[in-house]
């Protein structure tokens, strides 16, 4: 989990009639929610009970002042609170617990009145109890599939991903085992029909609130994993055969996957003719399947300023780039990437309007004297990042022959309970892969861009029971705290959000696949 903390904003609480101090919060590149100090601190001290039970401990909170803070003692109250966050967030065994996913949930459903205002069509004195209502009420979202049919879904306000997910599965009859194969996603339909993806819905937010914060823009269920092999697993059962089935042939189609005229004649043979296996596994054995596509976008590899397109998955990073009209293609593995990091170049919502202002950037073994940084400069270098991750969680944690579910079961279903507490996402390490090959460079036949993503969640610890300790949940204000006194809570803009908030190697992201396969000798 990416966390931020870009700025704060002075709101008015009507019922109290005083002035406080919120920190806009960012998760992975998106405003999520707006919280004060002591509702934060609340959260520590659920995590702390926790923590304890667990034999975990937690990172340091920024200590309370008896005095009104100064505007030096507010910004590096946020700069501490910011790297509280991301310490939380990037310990997997914290980021994992129930407690924190459904303190994140709330906090974005509290946040969100202004929307649910407008949605619902009711005025600025709105009371607790419609707010709560609100929270509960039944909506209507649309789910479309891979093939861009369009399902109606009925779900209520405060839903998660998980719980949107299960109510779309029983539509489809995809059974409950075979859930944890495929995920939503926010995608954008462009003018040119091509689809780009968003982000990953998680279950720390509530998908209606964000597509309302994210439009223009739709939810589509996709394959939830990198790792090809699992396709067996899939294809075992045939609602998830279908649902298989129709990303690849619109991969083909959208010429996300690499085909030559005549394999594409037999492709489409294959499709005219019902044969939903056979074309998968043609499809199968073609490059840049089961990869998740990026816009072009900028790197300095092989030289500074080169426009190139990015592809993530099996096991690699991959960068094509175009030379004398023949496409070259360098592949970096996963497993030699010692870390990586995004950045921002600016801190504020103007960023929107410069795309290339986030970049991300890895360590890369390329040889075995010498490790050198390579940085891509997009708008989706965040959600990069998080693909990265992903990758590196099934190459901890697959084994061969075992099911999937041992990997991608990370996903808690719940929904926002009337008295708010806390909880967690995704994922986990334990043993690895053995994949050493250095970046090597090809030349493939034809191009493409696009994108299609992956499932950012993992193994549940073993260790980690479900069942939450006896604690004071933490107090979510529901009186109304947006009114003319006060600006308009930010609209999701990734370009606003920072992870990083500088290039320190320290607060990097350690690739512990790179650490499990790659000694100190090779270094």
């Amino acid at each position: 989990m990416h966390f931020s903390i870009p700025d704060t904003q002075e709101l008015y609480a009507e019922r109290a009639g005083t002035s406080y101090t919120a920190y806009n919060i960012y998760i992975n590149g998106c405003f999520h929610a707006c919280l004060r100090y002591k509702q934060l601190h609340a959260l520590h001290e659920q995590l702390r009970r926790r923590c304890l039970e667990m034999g975990l401990e937690l990172p340091n909170f920024p200590p309370k002042k008896l005095l009104p803070l100064t505007n030096n003692q507010v910004e590096a109250r946020r700069a501490a609170l910011e790297h509280y966050l991301q310490s939380v967030g990037q310990d997997n065994r914290i980021a994992k617990l129930e407690i924190f996913q459904k303190f994140l949930l709330t906090a974005q459903l509290e946040t969100s009145t202004d929307i649910l205002e407008e949605w619902f069509g009711y005025g600025n004195d709105s009371s607790e109890d419609q707010n709560e209502e609100d929270f509960m009420a039944t909506v209507t979202l649309e789910v479309v599939l891979p093939n861009n049919y369009h399902m109606r879904i009925e779900c209520r306000v405060s839903d998660n991903a998980t719980a949107l997910l299960e109510k779309t599965s029983e539509i489809l009859y995809l059974p409950s085992k075979m859930m944890h194969c495929f995920c939503l996603f926010l995608v954008r339909k462009e003018a040119n029909d091509a689809v780009v993806l968003l982000r990953k819905l998680m279950d720390f937010e509530s998908p209606f609130i964000s597509r309302l914060r994210s439009q223009p823009c739709q939810i589509q269920i996709y394959r939830s994993y990198f790792n090809p092999a699992l396709d067996l697993y899939v294809m075992k059962e045939p609602v998830a055969l279908n649902l298989l089935y129709m990303q690849t042939v619109a991969d083909v189609e959208r010429e996300q996957i690499i085909t030559t005229p005549e394999i594409l004649k037999n492709l489409r043979i294959l499709q005219k003719h019902g044969l939903k296996l056979e074309y998968i596994e043609m499809a199968r054995q073609l490059p840049l399947y089961g990869c998740l596509q990026f816009l072009s976008t900028q790197v300095d590899y092989p030289e500074p300023q080169t426009v190139a397109s990015i592809a993530i998955g099996n096991k690699e990073l991959s960068i094509r780039t175009m030379k004398v009209d023949k496409i070259y293609e360098t592949k970096f593995r996963v497993t030699r990437m010692r870390c990586w990091r995004v950045t921002a170049v600016h801190n504020t919502q103007e960023c929107k309007d410069h795309p290339y202002d986030l970049q991300l950037s890895f360590e890369y073994l390329m040889s075995k004297q010498t490790l050198r940084w390579i940085t891509i400069s997009s708008p989706q270098a965040m959600l990069m990042s998080v693909c990265l991750q992903a990758m590196v969680d099934e190459l901890l944690n697959y084994k061969e022959n075992e099911p999937l579910d041992a990997i991608n079961n990370a996903n808690v279903d719940f929904t926002c309970a009337q008295t708010p507490s806390s909880s967690s996402t995704t994922s986990s390490s334990t043993h690895t892969a053995t994949e050493n090959n250095f970046a090597n460079t090809s030349v493939v036949s034809s191009p493409s861009s696009s994108t299609t993503m992956s499932n950012y969640a993992s193994q549940v610890l073993s260790s980690s029971p479900s069942s939450d300790s006896p604690t004071a949940p933490v107090k979510f204000l529901t009186q109304r705290i947006l009114n003319k006194h006060n600006p308009k809570l930010p609209q999701s803009h990734s370009y606003g959000a920072v992870f990083f908030r500088n290039s320190c190697p320290q607060e990097s992201v350690q690739n512990e696949a790179f650490d499990e396969i790659i000694g100190d000798d090779d270094l």
